[in-house]
């Protein structure tokens, strides 16, 4: 296996932190080799993300400024996972572009890459709000609900997964479904692929604004559920073929 990493971000205003993000994140590309990438998404900013970011791709030259329509982070999340496939990525990392994750915690996962076919965080000593908190417990508790599989932290934006198991999960998931992150992890739970999750630490946001709050919460929770239902015979249909 040649081992040619792509670590995909998906990038909404970001304008903040994208600097200090490639940054960080570039030089673990750079030190794996086999033609791996960072490649950050703009999911149609209305600051000047995209504008940073093709200027931060001409100082990086393992890093890929890529731009589409505002389609949400989920959405991205897929579009990414898409784009690094078909770019021969034989490992796909993706994590988001807030400055909240530690590069420094990557390298406990690539050592793992061999023995697991999913390797997700689980985000401890967390300080991005309490909110947040809220968000990742009310998804757990839907996902056994409505799945019967109880995933530590389904939605955690620090993730190692091999291609080759990855492209059919994705294949399966609507273009434009929210939660897709906790979708790839509940397919990949069910289907029994080898998962391992790992503690990782969660910073608070380096710059910009947190947009969840209590109403945001609501909303969150109602649209998941909506789609965990609707999704759930085609995942028990596909996965029992």
């Amino acid at each position: 296996m040649s081992d040619t990493l792509y670590i995909v971000m998906p990038a909404y205003n970001e304008a903040e932190n994208v600097h200090a993000v490639v940054q960080q994140w570039h030089p673990i590309v750079e030190k794996i080799g086999n033609e791996s990438k960072l490649v950050i998404f703009n999911d149609g900013s209305k600051d000047n993300t995209y504008e940073k970011m093709q200027e931060l791709a001409k100082e990086y030259p393992c890093f890929i400024a890529e731009t589409k329509p505002n389609s949400g982070h989920g959405a991205t999340c897929l579009y990414a996972y898409k784009y690094a496939a078909e770019h021969q990525a034989d490992f796909i990392f993706q994590t988001d572009s807030d400055g909240q994750t530690n590069p420094d915690e990557f390298w406990q996962f690539w050592e793992q890459r061999y023995h697991y076919d999913f390797l997700i965080g689980k985000r401890v000593g967390r300080q991005d709000g309490f909110s947040r908190k809220v968000v990742t417990r009310v998804l757990q508790l839907l996902v056994w609900v409505v799945y019967g599989v109880w995933i530590p932290d389904a939605n955690t934006p620090f993730r190692l997964m091999k291609t080759v198991k990855l492209k059919p999960v994705v294949n399966i998931i609507p273009s434009d479904f929210f939660l897709s992150n906790v979708m790839v992890s509940t397919i990949a739970t069910l289907k029994k692929e080898r998962i391992l999750f790992l503690p990782v630490s969660f910073k608070p946001r380096q710059g910009g604004v947190n947009s969840i709050n209590l109403k945001r919460i609501l909303k969150i929770g109602i649209k998941a559920i909506k789609e965990f239902y609707q999704f759930k015979k085609k995942i028990f249909l596909i996965i029992n073929v």
